[in-house]
């Protein structure tokens, strides 16, 4: 995989009916390096990592992904974790048991895979024996980031991830994907918080230098 971009997108045209949304888009993620993109909301941010993470087909466009198109096999799957669709929670399994889920889903031993501390950084170890429906959005994004952190992958999408994060919050996600940057990891993410996204390690772009769009 490190042969090739993290992320490669040519052209990327999307549309919703008569409105253009993606005009001429071009963005290339190298591997092992982090990728943030700012912009105004409607914008298309958001459509950009649905099309990256195979949930949405361009209209027009290439898309590559390590070098292959996303969601081609299996092996997309296993190297890539997007939080760009809302996460679904498994009715009377507890914060605790969501994250065992995920780790025991990509063949790693819960006991081994840091539960316990990464609950404990995103402030969610009181919050263990709870289910997630009962949490508050804060918290179950904190739960979301964690189960995307805590199994293995090599490209994280992100759509807002300190979104209804307090400061503390935000510090501890930016330094948890900064440190997943350093572990060799590639990042694409959208983000509203330019200091976040700098804190994250990932450089930071406008969505607006991404299009060839002129207006």
């Amino acid at each position: 995989m490190v042969d090739h971009p993290a992320v490669e997108v040519e052209d990327l045209h999307v549309s919703y009916g008569s409105t253009p949304v993606l005009v001429g888009v071009a963005l290339t993620v190298p591997a092992n390096s982090g990728v943030c993109v700012t912009g105004e909301n409607g914008i298309g941010k958001s459509t950009l990592l649905r099309c990256v993470s195979s949930l949405q087909e361009p209209d027009s466009g290439t898309i590559r992904v390590f070098g292959a198109p996303p969601g081609a096999g299996p092996e997309f799957w296993r190297a890539v974790v997007t939080t760009v669709e809302p996460p679904t929670w498994y009715p009377g399994l507890t914060v605790h048991e969501h994250a065992e889920l995920v780790c025991r889903a990509h063949g790693q031993d819960p006991q081994e895979a840091g539960i316990d501390e990464a609950l404990e950084r995103l402030g969610l170890a009181g919050h263990a024996d709870a289910i997630p429906p009962s949490l508050s959005s804060g918290q179950k994004q904190r739960l979301t980031l964690a189960c995307a952190l805590l199994r293995p992958s090599s490209l994280l999408i992100l759509d807002e991830p300190e979104q209804r994060l307090d400061p503390d919050g935000r510090k501890e996600v930016a330094a948890l994907l900064a440190q997943y940057l350093e572990d060799g990891g590639s990042l694409l993410m959208a983000s509203h918080d330019e200091s976040f996204a700098a804190a994250s390690g990932a450089q930071v772009t406008t969505m607006e230098s991404l299009s060839a769009d002129p207006t």
